[in-house]
């Protein structure tokens, strides 16, 4: 069988060994000390002085995180494109990774390294350009080339619509999530909003009849990043090919609201803030390499970092006020970087071509990145969800042998 998982041509190290190669990010919890408290604890009658106090823990709050700076896991992606403008790559909330291979969609389950073929798109000589997981992690919506998405029942494999509007290749996909914050069904509120090279952006309703219930046009060239924010249910950020960010409130507007020219190529790489209402960030490509941070309530820039490589995707902690920005010309690596100090925490390196693809798994742990030479690699770079942070992480039972997609 071609989707036959085959653990030794992988190259796969263990959790155990990745470990014993790693960057020691310390973070002191306990930073309140003052003049005033030595003054004073001096006068303490405690035989355990307030200073001592003060100096005991940190011995038990200074943490030490460590960072392989190998992956815990590497697959082979046979076929996936060496395409700046498209996102093949999304983790859903299931703990299962759908990923674009030419004309298929497969997904890979973290939990059991089961591999399953969505769909096939080769009879109608279609390629597979974006997908996007719903918030439920039930549908997934696929971007093909000829500028159509198809709603998909991943649990049932099952087709559930095929949605046009768009003519040419639908290259940002981002799902709305739901006001009541539950899962989301094809009847549910969730919107959908599609990006393509024809400049245009729709939003779509699974529940209309219509093929899209909006048409966004600022753009003058292709869309090919797309983000709605955490808080704000009503902003999405999107980037192109025209070096621009623009924000929409589709409540109020039509138009965006801030247009951010100041990077000097194109933007796909877009990331909210899940900690700070309103921040937003973004990363320019080749000719530019900057990640940029706006105040989304101000419609002021807050911060530039010239990064030295072209920004192909930005990632924000949910567990920790930390970034991890994934590269391409001329560096291809991965970096984690402190907020908002922007310290560089870890650089990750090991794909051979631009990090053109980055997601995050469900617990917020792991990030999988994937690359023009064909691999997808998995790194735990951020903290677990509070104190479930175990070895291994919450994904990969220890044990567990590699896999192959296809």
């Amino acid at each position: 069988s071609p989707f036959r998982e085959r653990s030794n041509n992988l190259s796969f190290v263990s959790p155990y060994h990745a470990m014993n190669t790693v960057v020691t990010y310390d973070y002191d919890v306990n930073r309140r000390e003052s003049e005033h408290q030595s003054i004073v604890g001096s006068f303490n009658l405690s035989p355990v002085s307030s200073m001592g106090r003060q100096r005991m823990p940190r011995f038990t709050d200074r943490c030490k995180r460590k960072i392989a700076k190998v992956p815990t896991k590497v697959l082979d992606a046979p076929s996936l494109q060496d395409d700046f403008y498209l996102n093949l790559v999304d983790w859903s909330s299931h703990n299962v990774l759908a990923v674009g291979l030419g004309n298929c969609v497969y997904l890979w389950s973290a939990a059991t390294s089961k591999v399953t073929q969505l769909c096939d798109l080769s009879e109608t000589e279609d390629v597979v350009t974006s997908v996007a997981w719903s918030e439920g992690g039930r549908h997934l919506a696929v971007g093909s080339s000829r500028g159509e998405v198809q709603l998909w029942d991943a649990s049932n494999q099952k087709l559930i619509r095929v949605m046009g509007g768009h003519s040419a290749r639908i290259g940002a996909l981002s799902w709305k999530q739901s006001s009541s914050g539950g899962a989301p069904s094809a009847g549910s509120s969730s919107l959908l909003a599609s990006g393509s090279r024809d400049r245009l952006i729709h939003l779509r309703d699974p529940r209309s009849d219509s093929a899209y219930e909006m048409r966004l046009c600022a753009h003058k060239q292709e869309v090919c990043g797309l983000k709605w924010s955490f808080d704000e249910r009503s902003m999405l950020a999107s980037g192109g090919n025209d070096n621009k960010l623009l924000v929409w409130d589709i409540k109020k507007h039509t138009s965006p609201v801030h247009s951010f020219g100041d990077h000097t190529a194109a933007v796909k790489a877009i990331t909210w803030s899940p900690h700070q209402h309103g921040l937003l960030a973004s990363g320019g490509g080749t000719a530019d390499r900057c990640i940029r941070f706006w105040n989304c309530l101000t419609g002021n820039g807050i911060n530039c970092i010239d990064t030295g490589s072209q920004v192909c995707n930005l990632a924000w902690s949910k567990n920790c006020n930390e970034i991890v920005s994934t590269h391409g010309y001329s560096l291809n690596q991965i970096v984690v970087w402190k907020y908002p100090s922007m310290q560089k925490i870890a650089t990750l390196t090991g794909h051979t071509y631009r990090v053109l693809y980055l997601a995050v798994s469900p617990d917020g742990s792991t990030i999988v990145t994937g690359a023009g030479d064909e691999t997808l690699r998995f790194w735990q770079v951020f903290p677990g969800p509070q104190k479930e942070n175990k070895a291994g992480g919450l994904l990969f039972p220890a044990g567990m042998p590699g896999s192959v997609i296809r």
